[in-house]
């Protein structure tokens, strides 16, 4: 008879243990799955807020430069060329914020990892792909300010060398990052800095978090 309890209780005992074992599992991966999901919607608020600002920014831009076509002269063609690349850029950027917006809401977190994994891929290569573009916009930046009324005819070749010089750096550094802005140089400090400034980080963020779920559920099997 004792010895029938004994055994009772023991395996009442592991019971308890199985049970809060399955618990912690439970509770681990909630966990992580909490953490990306909160990564991910200060991500979702860092592209609301890029999203206000651009339309705000495209709204002043456009006004600007609907105003300056309107009453249209031939010293304000640096201008309108300059500002309306800027604009077409900054529509283009508006347009991947809001992308990205989109996708980031419509992940599952109740979904499988690999998902999840692939859709994060998918939005930092996208986030990539828009810093290649809105670097382009870098040369513009050097020209709107000039005037066919007196540039190059009335201005001191001083000046003019000065033009081409600033206009050319700021043209090979765009086409530099263009092409160099790729994952084989992901861990460069510039390449981060630009990366991170568009959302990259809250990506790799989750990304490890991902991964962190993923072996936890490796470990599991």
């Amino acid at each position: 008879m004792e010895e029938t309890n004994f055994i009772l209780l023991w395996k009442e005992y592991y019971q308890k243990i199985d049970e809060s074992l399955a618990l912690n599992k439970q509770l681990v991966k909630e966990s992580i799955t909490q953490k990306t999901q909160s990564v991910l919607q200060s991500l979702a608020k860092f592209k609301v807020r890029g999203i206000i600002a651009a339309v705000i920014y495209l709204l002043i831009m456009g006004s600007v430069l609907f105003y300056t076509i309107a009453h249209y002269s031939s010293a304000t063609n640096y201008f309108i060329i300059s500002i309306g690349a800027i604009f077409i850029i900054n529509i283009k950027a508006l347009y991947d914020y809001i992308k990205h917006l989109m996708w980031i809401n419509k992940i599952d977190y109740n979904g499988s990892v690999t998902a999840i994994q692939e859709r994060l891929i998918e939005l930092q290569f996208s986030i990539l792909k828009h810093v290649r573009i809105v670097i382009l916009q870098l040369p513009f930046w050097t020209t709107f300010q000039l005037s066919s009324k007196w540039f190059p005819q009335d201005a001191a070749p001083a000046y003019i060398v000065f033009q081409i010089l600033l206009t050319g750096i700021f043209t090979y550094v765009a086409i530099w990052l263009y092409k160099n802005l790729t994952m084989k140089n992901k861990n460069k400090k510039w390449f981060k800095v630009l990366i991170n400034g568009s959302g990259g980080k809250y990506i790799l963020k989750a990304l490890e978090f991902s991964k962190e779920l993923q072996k936890f559920k490796e470990v599991e099997k």
